[in-house]
């Protein structure tokens, strides 16, 4: 058996998105001075780079710089980019197994967790991941429509896709227009007549999810008063406890905030924006149209489970909120891949380290593997994904050194391509995508602003072709 990962013999590697957990485990295997690798991408959209994109809010441009690194990954020898190429349509995992030795699913988290209450799917009820997507231009969700002429939103969670929601809803214009935000999502919220934003989280101030930059953030809007019930900022006895006995300096900090900014008095600024704890939607209601009139709330108190964590109990105290639009970000969940093992309880691809096994068995599939979200769940900050990574790679490479990956019949790199092109004429390359990117770029430049997003496969191609390639 002919040992692959050298030059005669490179180890053909198939990556199944384009998010940070595909760049971060391309980045790891590329770096590798004893390996050498051929990693083709493949991405659904024309445009990389998943969650940071499509994820992080156009106001958080700082975080977005790490397309930088990416594009740095993408300009290494032996990487390929094949854009506007579904997997499950325009290749299959069969396809995939004749041409390469590890096929890695790097594909994220892409559905919300419901809440599980009746009026969950009522009128203006909308996960806030779709929410997020539209304002980003994510071409899936830019005819997405929210009714942004109501007075009371209510976002449930308190991660950091709650806040982001929260925080985009309390901008002003202004604070807006110096974003890459979608230009149809601009004009709507332009528009907006929305007055509070309220934010529910379940458990307490200690528990909360969201980073202690992100809530500082919330106090400094220049269109919004961050309001926070000094009932609601105070801590509960077994989380004063926690706090203690843990001595995190982090989640101390987060509390010293909160409590904070909850003594700080309104400034009479336009809207408000509002910070709960301990209390959970038990109902969705309705008005006479079929629309969110109401949300019917729970008081929380906390009790301390079998396993030492912190979870909370409905007491009897009921109250109903009026609210017209509701956007829901109580956790996220993977998809499942065609002919790839799936934990529909999970909403994982089951594995050990990265790799992929049955659910049968519980032993390795052989040549494939997971990395990020998919892999682990909704876990972690972006970043969070290079070590993730980091470890996937290193099963890859001890099944290598094993001789334990696929042995592709044609690993020919031009034999794959072939195969897509006849399938896929509109294959996107990372220089057309380049050249897509520069044009946003250039357009955000006249305005003033970072980019001005192309928001559709159409004008991505259109785009592409008219800056120099077909």
């Amino acid at each position: 058996m002919t040992q692959v990962g050298t030059a005669e013999a490179p180890l053909r590697v198939a990556i199944i998105g384009s998010g940070p957990a595909g760049f971060y485990t391309a980045e790891h295997l590329s770096k590798r001075g004893n390996l050498v690798a051929h990693i083709d991408m493949f991405e659904r959209l024309p445009m990389p780079f998943g969650l940071v994109r499509f994820g992080v809010a156009p106001d958080h441009q700082r975080i977005k710089g790490a397309t930088k690194a990416f594009g740095r990954v993408a300009a290494r020898p032996g990487f390929r980019f094949f854009g506007n190429v579904e997997f499950g349509g325009h290749v299959s995992l069969e396809d995939l197994r004749r041409h390469y030795h590890v096929i890695c699913c790097a594909t994220g988290a892409q559905t919300d967790r419901t809440m599980g209450i009746p009026g969950e799917d009522l009128g203006r009820s909308h996960p806030a991941t779709e929410f997020v997507a539209w304002y980003n231009g994510h071409p899936d969700f830019r005819d997405c429509a929210f009714d942004l002429s109501v007075e009371r939103v209510v976002v449930v969670g308190v991660g950091n896709v709650a806040v982001d929601v929260a925080r985009i809803l309390a901008r002003t214009a202004a604070e807006l227009e110096k974003t890459d935000v979608a230009d149809y999502a601009l004009e709507a919220l332009r528009a907006s007549r929305v007055k509070e934003i309220c934010v529910l989280g379940r458990r307490g101030p200690a528990q909360a999810a969201f980073t202690n930059a992100e809530l500082k953030e919330l106090g400094e809007l220049e269109g919004a008063d961050l309001v926070i019930p000094a009932e609601d900022a105070a801590l509960d006895p077994l989380s004063r406890e926690a706090l203690e006995a843990a001595n995190d300096r982090t989640v101390s900090k987060k509390v010293e905030i909160l409590q904070e900014l909850a003594r700080r008095p309104p400034a009479g600024r336009p809207k408000r924006l509002v910070l709960r704890f301990l209390v959970s939607p038990v109902e969705l209601i309705a008005d006479d149209r079929g629309n969110v009139a109401s949300v019917r709330l729970v008081k929380n108190a906390l009790f301390r489970a079998d396993d030492g964590t912190l979870r909370p109990r409905a007491t009897d105290v009921i109250e109903e909120l009026p609210a017209q639009l509701v956007f829901r970000s109580v956790g996220y969940r993977g998809v499942p891949l065609a002919g790839i093992p799936f934990d529909d309880r999970r909403g994982v691809v089951p594995n050990v380290h990265g790799r992929v096994v049955s659910q049968e068995t519980g032993e390795p599939v052989p040549g494939l593997y997971v990395s990020g979200w998919i892999k682990r769940g909704p876990t972690g900050i972006i970043g969070a994904n290079k070590p993730d990574a980091g470890e996937t790679v290193e099963s890859i490479l001890s099944d290598v050194a094993a001789g334990a990956v696929l042995q592709p019949p044609d690993p020919d790199p031009g034999a794959l391509e072939r195969l897509l092109r006849e399938r896929q004429p509109d294959v996107v390359s990372f220089d057309d995508w380049r050249r897509i990117d520069a044009f946003e770029a250039e357009s955000g430049a006249a305005s003033g602003r970072p980019r001005v997003k192309v928001t559709s496969v159409q004008q991505a191609l259109d785009v592409m072709r008219r800056a120099g390639r077909g």
